[in-house]
């Protein structure tokens, strides 16, 4: 029964906070979409802060599980590669209480999401240093500094997906996701 009622409030809370944000989104519009008392939401979380915290980090691991298993999927790096920017990209537009974590309200709001954010990051800059690697030995990718190519792999991603999430048009993930690919893959020198 207690696990029933965390979980309802994470419910509630999430689709509050995916429409409102975090500033807008009282406990009191929580538990008065939960049809719970007030005091019944501070039995199970200390603060807004804290339900908004796990809230991100439920969505964090969503994100993670759903990448690794796409990965597990492919067997050429190259798929493993295109499996990872689509599944990221494609998952980020059901994640939207993750994308609200901002510079500035992690700074402001809660420090602590800033190591959850640089934890995930660093998550991916891992899984993406495997996959070229793997590339790399598998003579399918030919990269000099791995360390290097990730980070850069990885702030691509990051710099390109905001747009898409936040600007909430309709985009075609699959087409873009290959031209990114294609250019990763090719260059854009000239032979």
């Amino acid at each position: 029964m207690k696990e029933k009622k965390r979980e309802l409030i994470l419910q509630i809370a999430r689709k509050l906070f995916a429409r409102y944000g975090l500033k807008k989104t009282s406990v009191d519009d929580i538990a008065t979409e939960a049809r719970i008392g007030k005091a019944t939401i501070y039995y199970y979380f200390k603060s807004k802060q804290e339900i908004f915290k796990t809230v991100v980090n439920r969505e964090l691991t969503i994100l993670k599980n759903a990448i690794k298993e796409a990965i597990s999927k492919e067997n050429s790096p190259q798929g493993k590669l295109r499996a990872f920017i689509l599944t990221k990209i494609s998952r980020t537009h059901e994640l939207v209480n993750l994308y609200r974590v901002t510079k500035d309200a992690v700074t402001e709001l809660l420090p602590d999401l800033e190591k959850i954010r640089e934890s995930h990051f660093r998550e991916e800059l891992n899984i993406i240093k495997e996959i070229l690697s793997e590339g790399v030995r598998k003579g399918k990718f030919k990269v000099k500094r791995i360390e290097f190519t990730s980070l850069a792999m990885v702030s691509v991603l990051k710099g390109l997906e905001y747009p898409w999430v936040l600007n909430g048009e309709p985009i075609d993930i699959e087409k873009n996701v290959d031209a990114i690919l294609e250019i990763l893959f090719k260059g854009i020198e000239a032979k």
